[in-house]
């Protein structure tokens, strides 16, 4: 199985040094968002067994918690043209995107 985890930066080493300690490991991959543009982890995490795949999960949603961020809209289009002066508005970041996908094989080499 593979489990694809993208996770905010602040979140990345806190959750690798718990799966680490749990006995899994994962490839690091840097990567950005797509709604505040902002620097995030996306996790490649294999494991063999389809029943460990609930408690990697279980680690994710303990170590990557949400959290509240004011945040200025970026203008586009005709808005970037204009006099338009964005208002800073709150949203929730953090927490964790999770596929799951079945793996033909896994090898570690």
């Amino acid at each position: 199985m593979l489990i694809i985890a993208v996770v905010q930066d602040q979140d990345v080493n806190r959750l690798l040094a718990k799966l680490m300690e749990k006995g899994y490991s994962a490839t690091k991959l840097a990567s950005t968002g797509g709604f505040l543009r902002q620097g995030n982890t996306t996790l490649l995490i294999g494991v063999e067994q389809e029943s460990a795949v609930p408690e990697v999960v279980a680690v994710i949603k303990e170590v990557c918690r949400t959290r509240k961020r004011v945040v200025s809209p970026v203008a586009t289009g005709e808005q970037a043209l204009s006099t338009y002066i964005p208002t800073p508005v709150e949203v929730e970041v953090g927490g964790a995107t999770v596929f799951t996908i079945k793996v033909e094989s896994l090898e570690k080499i």
